[in-house]
Formats: structure tokens, sequence, C-alpha cells
């Protein structure tokens, strides 16, 4: 027998002392806040949400935080006059969650707050309104017109990219220049933390050559990076005045910009996503296929994107012969 393994065991269990009621409840605690705190993007929009309450309540005088049921109902009527459902319900969440992190009575599990609510959803409804998806061969020839100066280096690679990896706008200005690796096939992008990936998990979504160079999302990456003096942090970086580059993290609005700026202003950041998921259905992907790129958990997103296009596209109304 290996006496030698045996006190390494019992050495090392020895070495491991059990944490004291106080420390372990100061653990536990630390984990709750976080718990109930959420993902940053959350914590960033709950604090705007309630820098807005406060605003409103001073405002109209009505008292300051904590809030009754009865200033609730008035703040969330007022918003259903030119704010969309999604964005009174996520302010009601904001306001919920600060209450009870204060352990405060929660406002919104009044009965009138609920009925408030309900009345405000049969009033402005409840469907989000989409982002238009672009035609492909208005899409290619805007792309084609981007002049090749720094800036339009940039620009044409974050719009192929955005595009063909379907990312949100938050996920493309995070993306990092070592989180880029090219492959015989193309580029293989990762990056941690989106919308539906709260808790930090590693993520990779793929690029293939086109065989339009003008319109290839790799080689427009290649092309931009071959711009850029260093291997690594930000990918899609500030040029300044006089096509000065920075190493300053693009802000996700600017990819708003840009695409309103090159597609028109009838289109938003969100629009590469429904773009992505319409034409790749229309053109025979099937959802498995879109949902590995898009990192959709569900078929009801794909079926929302795609609605609306399948509607004047696959409709019998095309063969009545008038």
């Amino acid at each position: 027998m290996n006496t030698s393994l045996i006190s390494t065991k019992s050495d090392s269990t020895s070495v491991h002392s059990r944490p004291t009621q106080e420390e372990l409840a100061a653990k536990t605690a630390t984990y709750l806040q976080k718990g109930l705190e959420g993902a940053a993007n959350t914590r960033k929009a709950y604090r705007a949400d309630i820098a807005g309450l406060e605003s409103w309540l001073q405002e109209n005088g009505m008292g300051v935080l904590p809030i009754g049921p009865a200033p609730l109902a008035a703040y969330l009527s007022d918003l259903a006059g030119h704010q969309k459902w999604a964005t009174i319900s996520r302010k009601l969440a904001a306001i919920r969650k600060w209450h009870r992190l204060r352990k405060h009575p929660d406002p919104g599990h009044d009965e009138a707050v609920r009925l408030v609510m309900e009345g405000i959803k049969r009033s402005i409804g409840t469907e989000p309104q989409q982002a238009p998806a672009f035609e492909i061969d208005s899409y290619k020839q805007s792309v084609r017109a981007i002049p090749p100066t720094p800036t339009g280096l940039r620009d044409r690679a974050m719009l192929l990219v955005c595009f063909a990896g379907a990312f949100r706008r938050s996920e493309l200005v995070a993306l990092d220049i070592e989180s880029v690796q090219f492959t015989r096939q193309g580029a293989v992008l990762s990056y941690r933390g989106s919308k539906t990936n709260q808790h930090g998990h590693t993520e990779q979504k793929a690029l293939f050559f086109s065989p339009d160079p003008e319109t290839c999302p790799v080689r427009a990456l290649q092309d931009y990076l071959s711009l850029l003096s260093r291997t690594t942090g930000p990918l899609f970086i500030r040029i300044r005045k006089g096509e000065q580059i920075t190493d300053e993290r693009l802000s996700d609005k600017q990819v708003a910009r840009v695409t309103k700026q090159y597609l028109g202003e009838d289109y938003s950041a969100h629009s590469h996503r429904a773009s992505f998921v319409t034409i790749a259905k229309l053109n025979g992907a099937d959802d498995s296929q879109i949902m590995q790129q898009t990192k959709h958990r569900t078929r009801a997103m794909i079926d929302r994107y795609t609605r609306v296009q399948e509607v004047v596209k696959h409709n019998a109304a095309m063969k009545l012969g008038l």
C-alpha cells in the first residue's frame, strides 16, 4: 500500500478549511445580488429607466423613490402616449427590481397597476416594429459604391460582417482583432456575451469567401485589417477627420449611422439580422442553419423576420390573372 498517497490526501483535506457562517452568508449575499442585478447591459438600461422615472416624479411633483401603486400607474399611463409596449414593460421591470433590491414593497404587484398594464396592452398593442429587410441586389450595389478610403474600408467590412454574420450591433463592436481566425474557407469570429448569452460563454460565427470580391465579407475584413498596425485590441475603431486611425473602439450607434448613410434612412443596424434571416430563408436555408449563425434559441423569431416577405413573395393572390 502506498502510504505517501494516503498522507498526501489527508494533508490536502486538512488544508481546505470550511468557511465560517459569516463568510458563507457574505458569499451567498454577493451571489444573490449578482443574480438580482442581471447582465451588464440590462443594468445599464435599468439605470436609465430609473433616472427617467425620477425626473418624471420631480417634474410632476409626485415625490421620490420608493413609490406606491398610484404614482406608478400614473407614470405607466403617461408612457403609453409615446412609448412602445416593449419599452413600457422593460421600464416596469426596472422599477419593480429597484424596489425589490432595496427591500421596498413592490408596487407592480398591485391589482390596479396590473389592470392599467392590461388596458395599455389592449390600447397600443404588443407587436414590435420590425426592422425592414433590404433586397440583396440593392444592398450589393450600395456596398460596391463605398470608396476605398480608410473609413470606407472600415465601413465596407463592418456592413458585410454585420450582414453575413447576422450580428447585433453590440456584438459587432465588441469584437477584437485576436477573435478573428482566417481559414481556407473564410474566417471564424469568436465573441463572448450577447443578448441571448448572458453568462459570457464563447460563441463563434463563420464567414465564407464570396465569388464577388467587392461584396466578399472575408476579403473586406482582410483589406480593413491591413490598415491597422496592431494584432490585438478592438476590431472596429474610430477614424478621425483626415483619415486618422485610432485604437478607440467604435460605438454601436455608429453601426446605425453607417447603415443609414449607405443603405438609406429607412434601414437600421438591426436590418442586417432581419435581412440575413429573410434572404437566407428565401434562398432555401432551413431554420437550423439560420439559427447556427443568428444564435436564436427558438424558431419563433425566424418566423417573425420572414413573415412579411413570405406574405408578399409566396401568395396565391399573384396567380389570379387580374
